[in-house]
């Protein structure tokens, strides 16, 4: 198992940061070369599911995801069903006052193929983290621009 936590401050109440995550059709807006949808229920709930491709020109995988964990505004966990991506995902907004909020990505990952997995991870690792913290960047002003 791989651990990747990442967060980023936002100057947005914890409520409005919140309805910025949870608007999974949107995410696309803010991740790096991502499209999310819902596939099942509302996506608001557990038990719904999710599926987001990630690529560039079409090239790229599926991501498919159970919501397990649904405690709005503060956290949702997910299950990564998926071929590729397994594992589970931590998606948490802290307050910092009544008009900023902190929010943290966590994944939990098992990395497909055994050592060569973890080989491949040791050199597209920092590029995801580094990819992810970008993201996050663009989460923020993403979520300041709703307040």
């Amino acid at each position: 198992m791989t651990d990747v936590t990442e967060r980023v401050e936002v100057a947005a109440p914890p409520e409005v940061t919140w309805e910025a995550l949870v608007d999974w059709e949107r995410q696309g807006e803010w991740m790096l070369g991502t499209r999310v949808r819902v596939t099942g229920g509302d996506g608001k709930g557990v038990g719904s599911s999710l599926s987001a491709f990630t690529g560039v020109l079409g090239l790229g995988f599926t991501d498919t995801m159970r919501i397990t964990t649904w405690q709005a505004p503060h956290r949702v966990e997910v299950e990564h069903t998926g071929r590729v991506v397994r594992g589970t995902g931590l998606f948490e907004v802290q307050p910092r006052g009544t008009d900023a909020s902190t929010f943290i990505w966590h994944e939990r990952l098992d990395l497909p193929l055994g050592k060569l997995g973890q080989w491949g991870w040791t050199l597209a690792g920092p590029a995801f983290r580094l990819g992810v913290r970008h993201s996050l960047t663009r989460f923020a002003r993403f979520a300041e621009s709703r307040r």
